[in-house]
């Protein structure tokens, strides 16, 4: 690509640096260099391997060296003395730690006297203590770093003279709490560098406006301001197949062990393979399958965020010197990494969204004239639909990455709290602050104050507790810390991941008398596990982690002793959080082709004849309304709806269903959800009382459900209590950790689950409740899209009644027994006996004897 006449041309040192590689400078790396020169804000767009990094970084390079020359201070690295000149903020440590490695060649290559150096929660401490004394000129971090830069009482001085902040994968930062905090980071950064430019990177964005919109300081009442935007088109159509495997297509689960042997042969015909997967638990189970079948002894890695850091830094330096043929991964690895030997992704089960399997599969090839190759591989039958849907939007290049939202409330406590500790502030300031971040641009002055005031008091029900009064306000009207233990207590909590309990997981001896190793703890620390899963085990029970088999030994402190194992089937661990929401642009796609029989010829022989079947003998969902079966089954009743809405708007429509079906005396056992599908069943006959209209499926269904069967359960669910723990967390009323100890997740729940009783009897509307409610309508019970779900389907409901299981329920009723509710009957009916339904379902399409291997 030749480079814009019109643009700046490149010092010296640069072009003879492109030379010598017989590279030319991109017409948008010139353009953004241009821009920022200009003091713009500027939002990136480029594909994989369009060099985006080193368009971001080339102002901040071409600043750093022409300061350099100026000076008569030789070996004095640009602005370090004052201050860091430019923030690379990312929200992955290895992304930082990567990009400081391929950054670190070009800058000894052209002899540039500039220092960098990373900064993130794996840095130790003493090199962080010399940073905030001798900043280098580019400091990599992440968004709890900056905050915490910020909350030092130099922070004005340090922060005076930076100039730019660039933040890459910024799509991924956006619509996460983590991506409010840095908003407001970013808008005290402005506070201190009035003239400060901000740059961002991304390959994948849906609403390019809400990010423009999130680089710069909004006005108060003023129409959006947005950044400067330069779009970046080409790039190699990827290449990308749906695995056609010999093996049959099991109805449900999520391990996809009948393809692994195929993914072996994929990874033995390619250089270096990513196999990634949605959650920590299949990780682990993946890894551990691939082990087992690996006869050539082929060098495979393991990568996810529960390993300790130092294995994760060798898998990334053995990737790094091309010393693996594959490596088993979460999304700790589907940020802009560049690993250019990456000749392959393979996606074991469904993406869940077009945008995350675009940008996993721009991790092979980071070159832009070369195409990424990608295999997915559906774990079950729907998940074919899933991926063949995910493939269709990638070729024509859609995007679903989630909206803008209004900024999180427990976020802006804590960063009132970091700003008190940092300096007295005034609240009038602060609020003109926190409201030029675009996310807080929509606050009003009301909500503000009372964040203010919890932050001081803790709210009206708490205030008689000094502990909750943290910041105090000064005669002359300023807001200061109440003591300096909360400015201790602040920095050792700050952040906005709040993930389950964890315990270290470390590695012990096994002798006859007892577990024994070095001072009678034992050996190294393979990594941290979640401390319900341990207290769910007993000594000698078996599990996989860290790609290994282990036996729990004992639980000391905060640490489960293990030791080395074999054993046929170990227990696997769960990770909470870790399923991905099925986006709304794949859940269309996918009731759009089953509604559509001329597009089943793309699709395996087996599941086009699943669908052929259920069009025989049931009816097949239509895009634009909602499929309804019920039928017998062993004395009881089922009725299985098919919304495709993802696995978090089922479950709510599950639970408001059988709380109304139990109202009217359908004496429902209970429901289970998948992404794709909902079943209900009960000892009533569901499909007799709907054609009687007793109730009829309109009124089952209506959009009414939202409004007090919703309030009164929330009331009655725990769901609410475990989103409060995260917001009281993040908002400092709960604090997970002190000097010198951790509290136990036990200890946490305790103080939260107290303290959101009281709020809930005496201070309904404390700020906290918002929060808590606006997290759970979003995060866990996806109100929103349940609300368009029943308003889209209201007049066009289906019933198919039929004698026995359809073709189409045969998936969702394999989960039957994962998820129950109390009602008038008994609890033991839930069970239900999955090999017994398999049996039945696959004599039904003739081919009986086959489900002991299509077992999930």
């Amino acid at each position: 690509m030749t480079a814009d006449p019109l643009a700046p041309d490149l010092p010296d040192v640069f072009r003879r640096w492109f030379d010598a590689r017989g590279w030319q400078p991109r017409a948008h790396q010139l353009d953004l260099l241009a821009r920022a020169r200009a003091g713009r804000s500027v939002l990136l767009i480029a594909p994989t391997g369009a060099g985006k990094t080193l368009a971001g970084f080339l102002p901040s390079l071409t600043d750093l060296a022409a300061a350099a020359a100026t000076r008569k201070k030789p070996g004095t690295a640009g602005s370090a003395a004052r201050g860091p000149h430019t923030l690379y903020i990312s929200p992955l440590k290895a992304l930082a730690v990567d990009i400081a490695r391929n950054l670190e060649a070009p800058v000894a290559e052209m002899g540039l006297p500039i220092t960098l150096e990373t900064r993130t929660g794996d840095t130790p401490q003493h090199k962080r203590r010399r940073q905030t004394l001798s900043p280098p000129d580019i400091l990599l971090t992440t968004p709890e770093q900056v905050s915490l830069l910020l909350a030092y009482r130099d922070a004005r001085r340090f922060f005076a003279n930076l100039s730019t902040v660039i933040v890459d994968e910024l799509h991924a930062l956006t619509t996460v709490k983590r991506g409010d905090l840095l908003a407001l980071a970013i808008s005290r950064l402005r506070a201190h560098a009035p003239n400060l430019r901000t740059i961002g990177l991304s390959a994948t964005v849906a609403a390019p406006d809400d990010l423009r919109a999130w680089l710069v300081a909004q006005e108060a009442g003023a129409p959006p301001q947005l950044a400067d935007l330069i779009e970046v088109a080409g790039g190699a159509r990827p290449e990308i197949e749906i695995l056609k495997s010999d093996e049959r297509i099991p109805w449900a689960g999520h391990s996809a062990r009948y393809a692994l042997p195929d993914v072996y042969r994929a990874v033995k015909a390619h250089g270096m393979a990513l196999i990634f997967v949605n959650t920590r638990s299949q990780a682990e189970a993946v890894f551990q399958e691939l082990w087992r079948i690996n006869e050539d002894g082929l060098p495979i890695a393991l990568h996810h965020g529960s390993l300790d850091v130092g294995r994760r830094r060798k898998v990334e330096e053995a990737m790094t010197a091309g010393a693996l043929r594959a490596v088993v991964c979460t999304s700790t690895l589907d940020l802009g990494i560049d690993w250019g030997d990456v000749d392959l992704v393979v996606h074991v089960g469904a993406p869940k969204g077009a945008s995350r399997l675009a940008q996993r599969i721009g991790r092979a090839n980071h070159r832009l004239d070369e195409p990424s190759k990608a295999l997915l591989v559906p774990a079950n039958r729907f998940e074919v639909l899933e991926c063949q849907a995910a493939l269709d939007a990638n070729y024509v290049g859609a995007q679903d990455t989630p909206p803008a939202r209004p900024g999180a409330l427990d976020v802006l406590a804590q960063h009132v709290l970091g700003m008190a500790v940092a300096e007295p502030f005034s609240a009038d300031a602060l609020y003109g602050e926190v409201t030029s971040a675009a996310p807080y641009a929509g606050l009003d002055r009301a909500t503000f104050s009372r964040v203010v005031d919890f932050v001081a008091t803790g709210g009206y029900a708490l205030g008689t507790y000094e502990r909750f009064a943290r910041i105090r306000r000064t005669r002359e009207g300023l807001w200061r810390i109440a003591n300096p233990k909360v400015a201790q207590q602040y920095r050792l909590n700050v952040g906005t991941i709040v993930e389950a309990p964890m315990l270290k997981v470390r590695l012990a001896s096994r002798k006859r008398g007892g577990v024994i190793g070095p001072g009678g703890r034992g050996g190294r620390v393979l990594g941290e596990i979640e401390e319900a899963f341990i207290e769910s085990l007993s000594p000698g029970d078996t599990f996989l982690f860290a790609g290994e088999v282990l036996r729990f030994e004992a639980l000391r402190e905060a640490e489960a002793l293990v030791t080395r194992a074999t054993a046929e089937t170990p227990k696997i661990p769960a990770y909470a959080g870790g399923k991905f929401p099925l986006s709304t642009y794949l859940a269309d796609s996918v009731r759009a082709m089953l509604a559509d029989p001329e597009s089943w010829e793309r699709l395996p022989d087996a599941v086009r004849d699943w669908l052929l079947l259920q069009r025989d003998t049931s009816l097949l969902p239509r895009r634009d309304a909602l499929l309804v079966e019920t039928f017998p089954r062993a004395g009881r009743f089922y009725m299985v709806a098919y919304p495709f809405e993802g696995r978090l708007a089922h479950q709510t429509l599950g639970m408001l269903l059988t709380r109304r079906l139990e109202r009217i005396g359908a004496r429902p056992l209970g429901f289970v959800a998948s992404d794709y599908a909902l079943s209900v069943w009960a000892l009533s006959d569901l499909g007799a009382r709907f054609k009687a209209g007793r109730p009829s499926l309109d009124d089952l269904f209506d959009e009414d459900m939202l409004g007090d069967d919703l309030e009164a359960w929330m009331a009655e669910s725990y769901l609410l209590k475990r989103t409060f723990r995260a917001c009281a967390v993040i908002a400092g009323l709960i604090e997970r950790r002190f000097p010198g100890k951790e509290k136990s997740g036990r200890q946490v729940t305790v103080s939260s689950d107290l303290i959101y009783d009281v709020l809930r009897s005496h201070e309904p509307d404390h700020i906290l409740l918002q929060a808590t409610w606006a997290d759970a309508a979003r995060g866990l019970l996806d109100i929103h899209r349940l609300g368009e779900l029943l308003s889209r389907i209201k007049g066009r409901i289906m019933l198919s009644d039929s004698d026995r299981v359809t073709p189409l329920a045969m998936p969702v009723m394999l989960e039957i027994g994962r998820e129950s509710i109390s009602g008038a009957a008994d609890e033991a009916l839930l069970m239900e006996a999955a090999a017994s339904l398999e049996r039945e379902a696959l004599t039904r399409d003739g081919t009986e004897g086959e489900a002991e291997r299509d077992a999930p």
